[in-house]
């Protein structure tokens, strides 16, 4: 039996061949994931060593890591916004852009609103995420997809929130009006798809491609929204690279008010907020 720092070591060498980014964390995720403790815990255990049948198993885990397969689908979970979310094929995997896009919303809504829609909700993180800030709200996860919205049910499930789920095409069957409506919709040009790194290509094209120019949903959420919002509702979206600025120009265009970007962590402004003029008719 070999000891567990070895295994690191020649795990790590394994992924780093295989030009796997930060092998050595996903090594050590791994790892831990199979010993069934934390990452850290793994420091104060160099010494030890791992059974045979543990070694089968994370043997599998490595190849199917070193061919791409994204390590939260291995793990199964993904933290995000301090809750554990079940993580697989059937939706994007959270990232922690969209964190920074719930806390974005937090800081800008001091009272919880009595209703909310995320639309395009996936594995339902957002969503779930402002029912749990936001217990007493009302709070509505839509999505196209019939497997994502059984992996936020099921996220749902584990995080005991009070939420509805709906299977629309955006907006098609929608009703009623909304104090915030957040989405984080495909936002990838299709010729770029093939382009992607193998992690995100395990994605589901249906939650990736945004068009030929990566807007075309975005375009028509815009519009549609408009009669689902009462008065001065707050709209908020996560959108691509260099999409910030034209989205929010064609939130102007299409006569929201107040529209602004916000960066991300790495400073790209991927982030659009509008608000909706007293005066629209709900």
């Amino acid at each position: 039996m070999k000891q567990l720092l070895e295994i690191i070591q020649s795990g790590t060498a394994y992924l780093e061949k295989r030009k796997i980014e930060e092998a050595r964390l996903n090594m050590e995720h791994l790892l831990a994931h199979v010993l069934g403790c934390r990452r850290l815990d793994l420091y104060l255990r160099f010494n030890e060593t791992v059974p045979e049948a543990d070694l089968v198993t994370l043997r599998e885990l490595l190849r199917r890591r070193g061919e791409g397969e994204p390590l939260q689908h291995l793990l199964g979970t993904v933290e995000f916004c301090g809750h554990e979310f079940i993580s697989d094929h059937r939706a994007l995997i959270p990232r922690p852009e969209t964190e920074t896009l719930v806390e974005l919303i937090l800081k800008k809504i001091a009272t919880p609103p009595a209703r909310v829609l995320d639309m395009a909700t996936g594995s339902g993180c957002i969503g779930l995420s402002l029912a749990k800030a936001w217990p007493l709200s009302e709070i509505i996860l839509a999505d196209i997809s019939e497997d994502a919205l059984d992996l936020a049910r099921l996220n749902a499930s584990r995080l005991s929130a009070n939420i509805k789920l709906l299977r629309s095409d955006l907006f098609e069957k929608i009703s009623g009006t909304f104090d915030l409506i957040v989405a984080n919709l495909p936002y990838i040009p299709s010729a770029e798809i093939q382009t992607l790194s193998p992690e995100v290509k395990r994605d589901p094209v249906l939650a990736l491609d945004g068009g030929p120019d990566g807007l075309r949903i975005i375009e028509r959420f815009l519009t549609d929204a408009l009669p689902h919002f009462n008065s001065n509702a707050l709209i908020a979206l996560e959108v691509g690279n260099d999409q910030g600025a034209p989205v929010a120009s064609r939130c102007t265009e299409l006569g929201y008010l107040n529209t602004t970007t916000a960066p991300d962590l790495a400073g790209i402004h991927r982030f659009v907020f509008a608000i909706v003029p007293p005066s629209h008719p709900a």
